[in-house]
């Protein structure tokens, strides 16, 4: 079986773990989670990152940050995973979802500011499968309403929207090194903030609500509760995992990209030819290949599809169910129609996609999918 995903080692993660037992100090904010801090602030220009235990956490410690609270609106897409949605709603907040747009799964822009009310209190974009959305255009309806905006880059590590890196556009942005992203720490996240109004309470959510960063820096003489908070900061030796990954991150996205384009490449002509639609790259935004997906005609053919490789030893997987007809919500939504993101809940397919695929398995999951297409339609 070629397997859907398979977390890759880089050979230098148990040297670090070991490292960072070794240290002492082994809880939160340790030597290796200052590494990762500044890498990724000196490498993207964050204006402050913290690694947390995952990105659903620190999702979660933006709504905080924030203040949402009962009544205020957030305006999300429909096709996102539910921890998008769920950190606001544990504030009591309503959720107004939007369609994607028709070229690619992120939320249609162009529907945003007619769901925009006086009770509306951010937008939290998606950047699906690490490409961007269109910022300029969420930024501007942010600056024009009043509204804070929240990146959820949990798949965008190491991709850019006009030059500027995913992540430093919004006032917060949340990442995932969950072990199917790019660089991965098994579990583990990144709270982003580029708003310096949430720096210091950033660091007092994360701690339990006390000043104790703050302490340890020296910059006070004790520390106490002085805020709402929780335990989001991870052990340091998720972060040791964390740093071997982000060292070889060049080398991870070179070897990604060429499996992402030789897809993209053998499966063109099935597009060309109407039988599927492939990834759409918009010219604001780079292609971090964090995965690579196809989308059937309907969804018996993505049945089918699924069938037809897994019976060939090859695990494909489909993605995301649109939240607005979720169990959960769907009688809390205001009814609207959804087409787009209708279609890709049923159509879209992800292929196996790791740093360890060979080429070989490659070009059989590529053969298997042309034979489909070819021999039985």
């Amino acid at each position: 079986m070629i397997g859907f995903n398979k977390p890759y080692l880089t050979g230098k993660e148990t040297e670090y773990i070991k490292e960072a037992v070794m240290s002492g100090k082994i809880s939160g904010d340790g030597i290796f989670t200052k590494k990762c801090h500044q890498f990724f602030e000196q490498k993207y220009g964050f204006r402050k990152a913290l690694l947390t235990t995952s990105c659903t956490d620190a999702l979660e410690m933006a709504a905080i940050l924030l203040d949402i609270k009962e009544g205020d609106e957030i305006i999300v897409p429909s096709y996102t995973f539910v921890s998008t949605v769920n950190a606001f709603m544990l504030r009591g907040a309503k959720i107004v979802f939007v369609d994607s747009g028709k070229d690619n799964p992120n939320i249609d822009v162009e529907l945003i500011e007619k769901l925009i009310t006086p009770n509306t209190k951010a937008i939290v974009p998606v950047h699906y499968a690490g490409i961007a959305c269109n910022m300029d255009k969420i930024m501007a309806l942010a600056n024009k309403y009043h509204l804070f905006v929240v990146e959820d880059a949990a798949q965008a590590i190491d991709s850019f929207y006009k030059g500027k890196p995913l992540g430093s556009i919004g006032h917060l942005a949340a990442f995932s090194f969950h072990e199917t992203k790019n660089i991965i720490s098994g579990e583990g996240g990144m709270l982003v903030i580029n708003d310096e109004r949430f720096v210091e309470r950033a660091e007092i959510i994360r701690e339990k609500g006390t000043n104790r960063s703050a302490f340890f820096r020296g910059e006070i003489d004790k520390y106490g509760w002085v805020d709402i908070g929780s335990s989001f900061l991870p052990s340091d030796i998720i972060a040791a995992f964390l740093y071997a990954q982000i060292e070889n991150l060049d080398d991870i996205q070179n070897k990604r990209k060429h499996i992402w384009n030789t897809y993209y490449n053998s499966l063109r002509h099935l597009e060309e030819t109407g039988r599927i639609k492939l990834p759409s790259i918009p010219d604001y935004a780079t292609n971090n290949a964090h995965m690579f997906y196809i989308i059937c005609s309907n969804v018996h053919e993505r049945s089918d599809l699924i069938k037809y490789l897994k019976e060939n030893d090859i695990n494909v997987v489909f993605h995301y169910l649109s939240l607005h007809k979720s169990p959960f919500y769907i009688d809390k939504h205001d009814g609207r129609e959804m087409p787009v993101s209708d279609e890709l809940t049923d159509c879209l397919v992800r292929l196996p996609f790791y740093y360890e695929l060979t080429q070989e398995q490659q070009k059989i999951i590529i053969r298997k999918i042309k034979e489909y297409y070819y021999d039985k339609n």
